[in-house]
């Protein structure tokens, strides 16, 4: 199946990928690395006021609507830039906030949530959470239900240097005893996996810029079959992702959202795996611009469930249907 943008959804991903170029996000994720978050804070702004949190607020509550395809289009964008921050756990924590029995949260939240005035970051069975130091609603779901955590401990670095985790102080405002988790868990695994299909796009890109410049036995690199053949891989399997990822926004089906996640985030692994070997030495380079989309594409692999959770997901859900 073929799916394609219509004249709205380009002009938006035009308008994004314009914008975050400009932006020089590799600077950014290095201060956010370093807790240095001005230059994050203000991206974080531009990309709410282009109206991508939005598309995870109903109306009711300040948003532009849930709007699934919409979301996907700008998260391919912010993986393809490797925008730092807690960018999928915003989006679960709308999609928690928005399905409460109790509206009061969501009218007090989620406002905010859409008009980028606030972060929010969210501990998934761990008792840490994505840049809990920035985030202004830290939501824990702990055995009594979802609470919304008064603090946070220090920060705990993790193989990718922008993902800051940090451990949620316990007790706080406890929001609903059954909590919608599994819709939070599918929205958020739709985010990743376009996240993951962008880092893999990326890497994909800059391997086929530096294959065409380096040069060995007097040829660029890039004219060996060998070479070629690695990155024909890497190119069908970031493109066989992409219309399940599109798929899955317009079903919103758990099995199909599973599929899509378990999908682009192995392409894009796959096109790590590629771009380092291709690379050579220099891949391991933290200093090398490249290592911004390795080191996410790698984690993005496994949050949200793992390759063998999101399988079993898939087969479950087929089993359901027959």
């Amino acid at each position: 199946m073929r799916f394609l943008l219509d004249a709205e959804q380009r002009a938006f991903t035009g308008s994004l990928d314009a914008m975050l170029t400009a932006a020089d996000t590799p600077s950014v994720v290095r201060e956010w690395s370093r807790g240095e978050h001005a230059s994050g804070r203000s991206l974080w702004s531009r990309v709410a006021d282009a109206g991508v949190f939005a598309l995870a607020v109903p109306e009711v509550h300040e948003g532009l609507g849930v709007r699934p395809v919409e979301l996907v289009v700008a998260f391919v964008e912010l993986g393809r830039h490797a925008v730092p921050g807690p960018l999928v756990e915003t989006v679960a924590a709308a999609a928690l906030l928005s399905g409460l029995p109790d509206p009061g949260p969501a009218k007090r939240l989620l406002p905010a949530l859409a008009a980028g005035d606030a972060m929010a970051t969210l501990a998934w069975r761990t008792p840490y959470a994505l840049d809990g130091d920035v985030a202004a609603t830290r939501l824990a779901l702990t055995a009594e239900g979802l609470r919304l955590a008064p603090g946070h401990g220090p920060v705990r670095a993790s193989l990718d240097p922008a993902r800051r985790l940090t451990p949620l102080d316990p007790g706080g405002e406890l929001l609903a005893t059954d909590p919608p988790t599994a819709e939070a868990l599918k929205w958020a695994r739709l985010a990743t996996a376009a996240q993951a299909l962008g880092v893999g796009l990326t890497l994909l890109d800059r391997t086929v810029t530096h294959v065409k410049q380096r040069t060995q036995f007097g040829v660029p690199v890039g004219s060996f079959q060998a070479v070629k053949h690695r990155l024909a891989d890497a190119k069908v399997a970031l493109e066989f992702a992409r219309p399940l990822l599109f798929g899955a926004a317009l079903t919103m089906d758990p099995a199909d959202v599973a599929a899509a996640k378990v999908t682009a985030c192995e392409a894009a692994y796959a096109a790590a795996r590629t771009a380092l070997q291709l690379h050579g030495a220099i891949g391991y380079t933290a200093g090398y611009d490249l290592s911004l989309w390795l080191t996410k594409a790698r984690v993005l692999r496994t949050a949200w469930g793992g390759p063998q959770e999101c399988r079993a997901e898939v087969l479950s859900g087929g089993a359901r249907r027959w």
